[in-house]
C-alpha cells in the first residue's frame, strides 16, 4: 500500500513538474509576439507598380536591353507604434533593397522582351509602344526616305549655250530671250497696213548681182523650213521669162520681186533700171503673200520694242536689221540666218 501511494505521489509530482515546464514556454510565446508587434518595423508597404516608359536604344546600351524610367516618387512607409499613433518610418534602406530586387526582375523581363522583339524584327530600332503610335518625326523621316526612293530628285538643267543646233534645227534657248507682247504686235501690224518702203542707197547700200553668190552658213541650217536658203542662188531672167513662170511680180522698195510659195525673191533682170535690193535672199512672209517691205517693217518695229533694233523702220533689210535679227535669233534658240525666215516670223507672232 505504501508502495502504491509512493508511486502515485511520484506520478503526481512528475505531472505537476511537466505542467509547470510547459506553462513558462507558452507564456514566453505571447510575450515574444507582443514584443515583435510593439517593436518599430523597418518594413515598407511595397510601392505601387509604376508604369514604365520604353526608351529607344542608345549606342552605349547592351544589345537587346532597354531601360525603364519610373516617374512616380517613392512613397514613405508608415507603421504603427504601440501607444504613439502613426509616425513616418525611415524606410529608405529597406525600400532600396526591395527596389534592387524588383529592378533585377524587371530588368530581366525587359531583356527577354527586347530580345524577343529583336529576334522577330531585326531592323526595328524602337519598342512596340513607339512603333504603335509613330506619327511624328520618325514617320516623316520614313515617308521622306520612301519618296526619295520612289521618285528620284529631278536633275537641274544646265545653263544653255548658243550656236549649238537642237532637235528642231535651231540653237538652244538663251536665258536672255524676250518675246513680244501680242497687243504690241497687233498695234504694229495695224500701223503698217499701208506701208511702202522707199530706196535709200545713201543709208542702206544696194547689193549687186553675183551668180556664184550663196548664203553664208546656210548649209548648216537643218530642217525643211531652211531648204530655200540652202538651195538659193541668184538667177537673171528677162520680163517674159518671169511672167511665164510666176503670176505675181511687184516693184517693192526700188526693185522687182516675185512671189513663190510663201517667199519673195529678187527678180534679177526683170527691169535693169529698177534693181535696188538691200539684201540678196528669200524673204518669208507666209501664204498671205503680204508685200516684203511691209513684213520687214513689222519685224523692225517688233525688234525695236524688244531692244534689238536701234535703226529706222524703213522696210529695208539692211545691215542694222540683219544684225538685230541675228541677236534675236541667237537668244531664242534659232539659227542665226540674218534674214526673215519662217521660224523667226512665227517666234515674233508675225507669221
Amino acid at each position: 500500500m505504501k508502495k502504491f501511494i509512493t508511486i502515485l505521489i511520484s506520478c503526481s509530482l512528475a505531472l505537476a513538474a511537466s505542467a509547470m515546464a510547459q506553462q513558462p514556454e507558452e507564456t514566453a510565446k505571447p510575450k515574444k509576439e507582443k514584443a515583435e508587434k510593439s517593436q518599430p518595423a523597418n518594413e515598407v508597404k511595397p510601392a505601387p507598380k509604376v508604369k514604365e516608359h520604353a526608351e529607344t536604344k542608345a549606342p552605349g546600351y547592351n544589345k537587346g536591353v532597354t531601360e525603364s524610367t519610373a516617374t512616380t516618387p517613392k512613397p514613405q512607409a508608415e507603421t504603427k507604434v504601440k501607444g504613439k499613433g502613426k509616425e513616418p518610418a525611415n524606410a529608405e534602406a529597406t525600400a532600396t533593397g526591395e527596389q534592387g530586387v524588383k529592378g533585377k526582375k524587371e530588368h530581366g523581363a525587359h531583356t527577354e522582351s527586347a530580345t524577343a522583339t529583336n529576334a522577330a524584327s531585326p531592323s526595328a530600332t524602337v519598342n512596340a509602344p513607339i512603333e504603335k503610335g509613330k506619327k511624328g518625326r520618325n514617320a516623316h523621316t520614313e515617308a521622306a526616305t520612301a519618296n526619295k526612293t520612289a521618285s528620284p530628285a529631278p536633275t537641274v538643267a544646265a545653263t544653255t549655250t548658243t550656236n549649238q543646233p537642237n532637235a528642231q534645227g535651231g540653237n538652244k534657248l538663251n536665258a536672255q530671250a524676250k518675246k513680244p507682247d501680242p497687243q504690241t504686235i497687233q498695234k504694229i501690224k495695224t500701223e503698217h497696213a499701208s506701208f511702202h518702203a522707199q530706196p535709200k542707197p545713201d543709208k542702206v547700200p544696194a547689193v549687186t548681182f553675183s551668180e556664184s553668190y550663196r548664203i553664208s552658213g546656210s548649209e548648216q541650217w537643218q530642217g525643211p523650213q531652211y531648204e530655200v536658203f540652202r538651195s538659193y542662188h541668184p538667177e537673171r531672167h528677162d520680163r517674159v521669162w518671169y511672167s511665164s513662170h510666176y503670176t505675181r511680180i511687184e516693184l517693192i522698195g526700188g526693185g522687182y520681186y516675185f512671189w513663190n510659195n510663201g517667199y519673195w525673191y529678187p527678180a534679177w533682170g526683170y527691169d535693169p533700171s529698177a534693181e535696188y535690193y538691200a539684201y540678196d535672199a528669200p524673204i518669208y512672209v507666209g501664204h498671205s503673200a503680204e508685200p516684203p517691205d511691209r513684213v520687214i517693217a513689222d519685224v523692225q518695229a517688233a525688234l525695236q520694242q524688244l531692244g534689238y533694233y536701234q535703226g529706222e523702220v524703213d522696210g529695208l533689210l539692211g545691215p542694222l536689221t540683219r544684225q538685230a535679227l541675228v541677236a534675236y535669233q541667237t537668244d531664242n534658240g534659232l539659227y542665226a540666218t540674218a534674214v526673215i525666215d519662217e521660224p523667226t516670223l512665227q517666234s515674233l507672232d508675225l507669221g
